[in-house]
């Protein structure tokens, strides 16, 4: 499984200035370089991750999602992650970064509260 390619997506979100970034696949070291390359083209007021797809993430991974959220809080933007399975939830909150992360059921529920 964490071998199995990463598929990045990104689109408008239902709000103006939103951009919804959908994984499907592993988040992992071997594949987190191009999901970074597509991070570094963001520049919406609000970026929403969606893991609905996302089976695994490791701690590369997650530190990859972390550092996106600090570079857009230093940018003034806003970022959030919608739809982690019980696995990324529990690696989420073991890590503590639920504490600095906004982390919501769906990105409708993610688009809605930002």
């Amino acid at each position: 499984m964490p071998q199995d390619p990463l598929k990045i997506e990104t689109s408008s979100g239902s709000r103006p200035g939103t951009t919804i970034v959908r994984l499907a696949g592993p988040l992992t070291i071997a594949n987190l370089f191009g999901f970074q390359d597509i991070l570094r083209g963001i520049a919406s007021p609000l970026t929403v991750i969606d893991l609905a797809n996302v089976p695994y993430m490791d701690s590369a991974g997650l530190g990859s999602v972390l550092n996106f959220y600090v570079s857009s809080n230093k940018q003034g933007r806003k970022m959030a992650v919608a739809a982690p399975n019980q696995r990324i939830t529990a690696l989420i909150e073991l890590t503590k970064v639920n504490t600095v992360l906004k982390v919501f059921p769906t990105v409708d529920a993610a688009e809605a509260e930002m």
